[in-house]
């Protein structure tokens, strides 16, 4: 059982926005330093994170790139409008994620469920629940004062209707319903805490395009989703409100035939929040430059962020470009019954630092498929995932009728 005293907890999770490591304007350089020198340091904070937490194994053996693979029932987190192109018609996948086992927890994890059903060539509808358990918590006061005992934990509940527009482009869109409970029934400064709930949206776009190349077949496809974007949160009746993680990103994924039974994908993924950047001189009002000011962050409207986010940063358009994420990947199927995967996700320096690789291994076999990844961070920056196996077990039940046919014609 952890020990955890209630305000840090509650500061973490409610009043992040002063987390970021404070900055200076240098006048005689014209932009913004660190107290101490060297780069300043500007994460973006929003509620309820674990929305952007990848729950695939097969996407996280890749960088944690997933918005143009092949379709599968994981496809309703990265990017829906792919169960479009899904080639069965039913399919089911769950995930477990173990979190913070390098620090000896045992009861936090992550666990995620998704599916989807295709209701005839042009269409498809899914489903997703994912659930995060932060573990059992005794609550402390600043006195280290016993204020109870908790389990914190989070949950997502999606479904979503996908399309094609023709051959080549689908097109999804998904509704969520999101539930936070992290210290209900407790107090921070004579305020009640309460679970904060929200709802929230996801649309998407899919386009696939064979490729010509002399000795074998290939395909392109391209994928773009804009996620998360719904109503602010609040843990408590104060009108101090955070955002959601709404974010939008761009993917590619070439697959290679090479033969018979050999198979290459390469994919590629580029993610940026759409919330906005912090204030750097302080939570109320943030110098810029000379006399001009610009409000709380805080204060902004849902739609008015999403647009500002491409230009609200204190350093100009080369801040903006250090707040998108990439991932990179490649895939290897020998048979479509053997896969191995390897991958690279890199976040800049002063927007979070985090930079790893990642593993995958991937089985298949009749009706059952079972993916594996690893994380290996690549800098000093710590993961909740480290030395961590997480798996996810996927079901094609198409594969059910595809057996039985074979059978009738074999019995034939």
């Amino acid at each position: 059982m952890k020990k955890i005293i209630i305000s840090t907890l509650l500061c973490l999770a409610f009043f992040t926005y002063d987390l970021h490591a404070q900055c200076v304007f240098n006048v005689s350089t014209g932009e913004f330093e660190g107290l101490g020198g060297g780069p300043c340091v500007n994460t973006l904070i929003t509620a309820v994170p674990f929305l952007r937490i990848t729950p695939d194994a097969r996407a996280a053996g890749l960088g944690d790139a997933g918005l143009a693979l092949s379709p599968d029932p994981s496809a309703m987190f990265f990017n829906s409008s792919k169960l479009a192109f899904a080639e069965e018609d039913l399919g089911l996948s769950t995930t477990y994620t173990p979190w913070l086992r390098s620090l000896g927890l045992n009861d936090v994890y992550m666990a995620y469920l998704s599916g989807y059903k295709k209701l005839n060539d042009l269409s498809a509808v899914g489903f997703s629940l994912k659930y995060f358990r932060l573990g059992s918590i005794s609550f402390r006061g600043p006195n280290s004062e016993n204020l109870g005992e908790g389990r914190p934990n989070e949950f997502e509940l999606a479904a979503s209707y996908n399309r094609k527009l023709s051959d080549k482009l689908s097109f999804g869109l998904s509704a969520k319903f999101i539930f936070s409970n992290l210290a209900a029934g407790q107090a921070l400064n004579n305020i009640e805490i309460r679970p904060a709930t929200a709802g929230a949206a996801d649309i998407s776009l899919t386009y696939v395009t064979p490729v010509s190349l002399e000795n074998s077949d290939s395909e392109l496809t391209i994928g773009a989703a804009i996620t998360n974007v719904g109503s602010k949160v609040s843990y408590t009746n104060s009108i101090n409100e955070d955002f959601l993680p709404a974010n939008i990103g761009v993917g590619a994924a070439w697959k290679v035939d090479l033969d018979q039974y050999n198979q290459l994908t390469f994919v590629a993924d580029l993610n940026k929040l759409l919330v906005p950047t912090p204030c750097l001189a302080g939570p109320e009002v943030c110098e810029v430059s000379g006399d001009s000011t610009v409000i709380d962050f805080k204060e902004q409207g849902v739609v008015s962020s999403i647009f500002n986010s491409f230009s609200d940063a204190p350093d100009g358009f080369s801040e903006e470009l250090r707040e998108v994420n990439y991932s990179l990947g490649v895939e290897y199927w020998y048979d479509q019954q053997f896969a191995i995967r390897a991958g690279y996700y890199a976040e800049h320096l002063t927007k979070g630092n985090r930079k790893y690789f990642t593993l995958g291994l991937g089985l298949k076999y009749n009706i059952f498929g079972l993916n594996f990844s690893y994380l290996i961070p690549t800098n000093a920056q710590r993961s909740p995932l480290d030395n961590t196996l997480r798996f996810t077990l996927n079901f094609d039940f198409g594969a059910i009728e595809d057996g039985t046919d074979l059978k009738a014609k074999a019995r034939l």
